[in-house]
C-alpha cells in the first residue's frame, strides 16, 4: 500500500457511463480516495453515506471525495442514485482493479477498504487500510486534512 510522501499515481476512471475523472485534473485541490470492496454491501453503504454527509466539511479543506471500487459504472450510477450520493464513484472495472493495484490495495478480486488523502501537488499525505468488515469513519481523513492547513 502506498504511504505518506509517495506520489499518487495518476489515473482516469469512469464515474458514469458518459463521464470520466482524471486525478491529475484535480491538482490544486486536496483529494480523498476511498477504495471500497463493493456497492450495495452494508458496510460500504454506511461508509459512503457517511462521506456524503461529510462533504461540506471536506469542502472547507478544499478537498474532493472520490469513491473507487471494481464495480462497473452502471452499478455505481444505480448505487449513487439510490443512496443520493453527491460525489463521484469511480469504476476500477476494466482492467479489473488496475488502479487498486497501483495503490497496493487490490486483493482477492476487490479493492480493499483503504483511504488516501492526497495534497494539492499530488503527494499522498495520509493513508489507512481498514479491516474489510469495518467502516473506517472520517476522523482520520479530517485529521489529515487539518494538518494540510498548517
Amino acid at each position: 500500500m502506498l504511504q505518506k510522501g509517495e506520489i499518487a499515481p495518476d489515473f482516469t476512471l469512469s464515474s458514469t457511463p458518459e463521464k470520466t475523472v482524471t486525478l491529475k485534473e484535480l491538482r490544486g485541490k486536496n483529494v480523498i480516495l476511498a477504495f471500497y470492496p463493493a456497492d450495495w454491501s452494508p458496510v460500504c453503504s454506511d461508509q459512503m453515506a457517511l462521506y456524503n454527509e461529510m462533504l461540506k466539511y471536506f469542502e472547507k479543506y478544499n478537498a474532493v471525495m472520490l469513491g473507487i471500487s471494481v464495480d462497473g459504472a452502471w452499478c455505481h450510477h444505480a448505487f449513487a442514485k439510490a443512496r443520493q450520493l453527491h460525489f463521484d464513484l469511480l469504476a476500477d472495472f476494466e482492467p479489473k482493479g488496475a488502479v487498486s493495484r497501483l495503490y497496493g490495495v487490490y486483493e482477492n478480486g476487490v479493492s480493499q477498504r483503504a483511504l488516501f488523502v492526497i495534497d494539492v501537488n499530488g503527494i499522498i499525505q495520509w493513508s489507512y487500510l481498514s479491516p474489510i468488515g469495518q467502516n473506517p469513519g472520517a476522523d482520520g481523513i479530517l485529521e489529515a486534512l487539518e494538518t494540510l492547513k498548517n
